[in-house]
């Protein structure tokens, strides 16, 4: 009797690693095109950044990668401890990013519903993000997945 191979999985969210470091700055880089991890330099401040998510429990850098291991998508999740809502945990997610040459495909939507099965398993009883108001299409696919405008969003650089 031969043995069956297991498919791969199309595509898997899971915990970014350092390894995926290069990956992850050159989605977050690649805006509007695909940047090539190899470029990206690594710098001691993305390193602390790194190990200061990794090493901490309410943060994640979360990968969405294809059945080859390659790097599509990306985002954060801060999990948010609260007296509102009962005491329940919220989870803000923020630098979210498919990249360039695969938008379209489907993946933020894999991306997306992965992250709020996540938070939902955790106890979060809330997933909130902000997103540039200049991003139109990103503001109709969170709509679309069932995100409502809520609130008005403020910012102050130190």
């Amino acid at each position: 009797m031969s043995a069956v191979a297991e498919p791969v999985p199309a595509h898997t969210l899971r915990p970014a690693n350092r390894a995926d470091l290069p990956a992850v700055l050159a989605l977050l880089a690649g805006e509007e095109q695909v940047v090539d991890p190899a470029t990206m330099v690594v710098t001691e401040a993305y390193e602390r950044a790194f190990v200061a998510i990794d090493t901490d429990p309410r943060n994640e850098m979360l990968v969405l990668v294809d059945g080859g291991g390659a790097a599509v998508g990306c985002l954060q999740v801060t999990y948010i401890p609260g007296l509102g809502k009962g005491g329940a945990e919220r989870a803000l997610v923020e630098a979210v990013r498919i990249r360039a040459d695969r938008r379209g495909d489907g993946l933020g939507r894999i991306l997306m519903a992965q992250t709020i099965t996540r938070a939902r398993l955790r106890g979060c009883t809330l997933v909130q993000l902000t997103s540039n108001k200049q991003r139109e299409d990103a503001h109709r696919f969170y709509a679309a997945l069932g995100f409502a405008r809520s609130h008005e969003g403020f910012k102050l650089a130190l």
